[in-house]
């Protein structure tokens, strides 16, 4: 079981994460894409990773752009793994060349 992030705990690891914002109990990061189905291949990469994990985020995909929010659902807010997985949704977006 992970524990919950504190609102500090979340804003010091945010500070070292371009982009990445704490809102209404969730990290979340828009990435645009130049074209509608890199974005949609960047959902699937990122579908991929969740699974292996586990641990799956929210995904909103408008046109070429497409927001990622974490949390940790059942746990009521950021954890560890948010902000693991976070990291690792970045990495994928530099493979994806997101804006």
């Amino acid at each position: 079981m992970s524990l919950v992030l504190t609102e500090n705990e979340i804003a010091k690891e945010l500070a070292s994460m371009p982009g990445w914002r704490f809102e209404s109990g969730a990290i979340s990061k828009r990435f645009n894409f130049k074209r509608y189905m890199a974005g949609i291949e960047f959902v699937e990469a990122v579908a991929v990773e969740a699974e292996a994990r586990d641990h799956h985020p929210d995904l909103l995909v408008r046109y070429a752009d497409v927001t990622v929010f974490c949390a940790t659902h059942s746990q009521g807010g950021v954890t560890e793994n948010d902000l693991s997985l976070a990291r690792a949704v970045d990495r994928i977006a530099a493979e994806y060349q997101a804006e």
